[in-house]
């Protein structure tokens, strides 16, 4: 089993008394693998571990009386709800949990950020700590083995994405058979079942027609047109997609120029093994002419896990001017302004001439298949 960013010492210290340690994360990027190995190596004594999908669970913190919570609870000294999503009222119910029972520590995990943050936010204000599991990392790859392992594995990073059990399983084809699995049964699960959502293959279509534009900005207009849905549709889709982890939207950078792109977005995927799965192209990267659009979405999502892992502040955009000047990622952080332009090959480009000239104070970097171990690690 490859080993967490997150260690048991990590989460016993954010697992506070009258708190609510909240996890999110994709389906089956390891939330439920990670809490039973910090249960195993820690040493509360009342332990109660459930699910949403519990009946009589359901029963008690839906019943929103102190009472009956206190009565059931009380005696605890950790509760831990996984898929906390399918309570309804979730957060209102541990509310009470953290207001009437002090001493007892509470953790909640869900896939489905978009409704377990509406049920716990607002009424657990000031009461919660929050994190993120993403797939496997390449910061907890290379931490387990080592670097030249790693980068053995880029290819199949590049192809099979991360998520534990494609990584764990070393035949191609049942890789493959995983990831489809995952597309078919997981990943609009939450989507389909909370937002009474009925056209499925909708969600699928504009996906594909996503897949095909990683790393371009995307037109409602022309989704909408392509699918026989309004603008409206596709953005609510299209949010609830990015709120159940499966891609991430980047709007355009400016501060000076007319003629900087600021009006449309970007889509990135969480995961390249879902991207391949939903382009059904799985082939090694002598056979593909996208391999740039891979590598892009790749740094992408891994600097994303680096920021949230290692709680690095930062507004994210692209760059981009209408004759065709760009920059794939801009991070604004501390003040400051750092552009990234991702390469697959060893290439090195220089930045555009009108970004050093209007932001001159902004840091540029190439990050290819060479030099990536820093901005990843």
């Amino acid at each position: 089993m490859i080993k967490r960013y997150y260690t048991t010492e990590m989460i016993e210290k954010k697992l506070l008394p009258a708190r609510v340690l909240v996890i999110y994360g994709p389906r089956r990027a390891g939330k439920t693998t990670l809490v039973e190995s910090y249960l195993a190596q820690t040493n509360h004594k009342n332990v109660l571990s459930t699910t949403g999908d519990d009946i009589d669970f359901r029963k008690i913190i839906q019943s929103e009386s102190i009472t009956k919570i206190k009565s059931a609870l009380s005696n605890l000294d950790l509760l831990v709800i996984d898929e906390a999503q399918r309570i309804r009222n979730i957060g209102l119910g541990l509310k009470i949990c953290v207001d009437h029972i002090p001493n007892l520590r509470i953790i909640a995990t869900g896939s489905s950020s978009f409704d377990l943050a509406n049920k716990i936010g607002e009424p657990l204000t000031g009461r919660q700590k929050i994190i993120t599991l993403f797939p496997i990392s390449v910061l907890e790859y290379k931490d387990q083995f080592n670097q030249f392992s790693t980068q053995q594995q880029l290819e199949n990073f590049l192809i099979y994405g991360t998520y534990p059990e494609v990584i764990e399983t070393i035949n191609v084809d049942e890789k493959k058979d995983y990831l489809k699995t995952l597309v078919d049964s997981y990943l609009y699960k939450d989507i389909l079942e909370l937002e009474q959502i009925k056209n499925a293959d909708k969600i699928f279509d504009l996906l594909i027609l996503i897949a095909h534009q990683v790393g371009n900005e995307v037109s409602l207009n022309e989704l909408g047109n392509n699918l026989e849905l309004s603008k409206q549709t596709v953005e609510r889709y299209l949010d609830l997609l990015e709120k159940s982890f499966v891609i991430v939207k980047v709007r355009g950078f400016s501060r000076n120029l007319r003629s900087e792109v600021t009006k449309t977005a970007r889509y990135y995927f969480l995961d390249n093994g879902v991207l391949n799965t939903i382009i059904n192209n799985f082939n090694s990267l002598d056979r593909r002419n996208d391999v740039g659009k891979l590598w892009e979405n790749f740094m992408f999502a891994e600097r994303m896990k680096k920021r949230s892992y290692k709680n690095i502040l930062a507004n994210i955009y692209f760059w981009r001017t209408y004759d065709q000047k760009e920059i794939d990622l801009i991070e604004e952080r501390e003040g400051n302004l750092f552009g990234y332009e991702f390469k697959y090959s060893n290439k090195i480009v220089k930045p555009p001439k009108l970004w050093i000239n209007t932001y001159k104070d902004a840091k540029f970097e190439t990050v290819n298949s060479d030099n990536f171990w820093e901005f990843v690690l």
